[in-house]
């Protein structure tokens, strides 16, 4: 019985030492989320003053802007960039985007050659199709080192399709939802072609008076979009941090019930134990008691006549 109740109670000790770790990594994932959220939020004003001053550029050129939806020969050639984790605990998180990701790029005219993956547990699962090259990136660990990587990816992208290895650039990465939920998106980087264009020249300038582009559309054009495909990027890796923290969340928040669940039958079957040991013990103090008072019995009549007799 005292082997049984040791060792529920090292297995109890166990499970609040990892109920701990867990709450640690809930208050974690909690805190993540918001910045992140945050930081999306702050993005989506950014990207409409960036939209603002592509707009501007055009209401003052008078043939648009230049020449970028011009095709090369190469231009069936795809290029991917998508967002996964690097660490586990985040329930179908890489399964879901690497799915969507797929599915949505074999849905193309074109072939795919090369993509862009942050985070090994992604890369794992796209390296498993096997036939594209795969290109890993570490997961950001913070906002500060979001910033690098867009920079990186963006210069990696760039010398690829200057080289005329890839000319379509599509990105995929987890949205966040309310309630801790997310779902995988799309969306089409590059080319900016014509149909973006008439996309922000049916844009309406938000007053009245004319916008004024300091030095000059060429000057201020190509650095307006850098910056747009910058927050683009930079916007779907927040985005993708954001999702995987609150995935984390609800796995750690159910990891959290069932630790509890498991503590409390735990803790029955413990007290129950030491319940039973305790009768057990208390009946071996009574039965023994019992046994030291018990009174000896009285001798028989015909006994003593026959001791008298003699």
């Amino acid at each position: 019985m005292s082997g049984s109740t040791e060792q529920l109670s090292r297995k109890i000790s166990g499970a609040k030492d990892l109920g701990g770790v867990v709450r640690a990594m809930k208050a974690l994932a909690a805190s993540s989320v918001g910045q992140y959220e945050k930081a999306v939020n702050a993005l989506d004003d950014y990207l409409h003053t960036v939209e603002l001053g592509l707009i501007a550029c055009l209401h003052r050129a008078s043939k648009g802007f230049p020449a970028i939806d011009i095709k090369p020969q190469h231009a069936d050639k795809i290029g991917a960039v998508i967002f996964g984790s690097d660490q586990g605990l985040v329930g179908s998180f890489n399964e879901v985007i690497v799915e969507f990701s797929q599915k949505s790029l074999r849905a193309l005219a074109g072939r795919v050659t090369q993509i862009w993956v942050v985070g090994d547990r992604a890369k794992a699962l796209l390296a498993e199709t096997g036939g594209i090259p795969v290109r890993g990136l570490e997961v950001p660990a913070s906002l500060d080192a979001i910033t690098p990587l867009v920079g990186q990816i963006l210069l990696e992208l760039e010398a690829a399709r200057e080289k005329g290895e890839i000319w379509e650039v599509h990105v995929f990465h987890n949205h966040p939802k309310p309630s801790s939920a997310y779902e995988p998106v799309g969306r089409w980087l590059l080319p900016l072609d014509a149909a973006w264009e008439q996309k922000l020249h049916a844009t309406p300038w938000p007053t009245k008076t004319p916008p004024q582009v300091i030095d000059g559309v060429s000057s201020a054009f190509p650095i307006l979009i850098r910056d747009y495909l910058f927050v683009l990027l930079f916007q779907a890796c927040a985005e993708s941090l954001a999702s995987e923290n609150a995935s984390r969340l609800a796995s750690m928040s159910r990891a959290e019930k069932s630790i509890d669940s498991m503590l409390d039958d735990l803790n029955r079957k413990y007290h129950r134990l030491r319940q039973e040991s305790i009768d057990e013990e208390l009946f071996d103090v009574i039965a023994g008691f019992e046994a030291l008072t018990r009174k000896k019995p009285k001798p028989s009549s015909d006994t003593s006549l026959a001791k008298t007799s003699h």
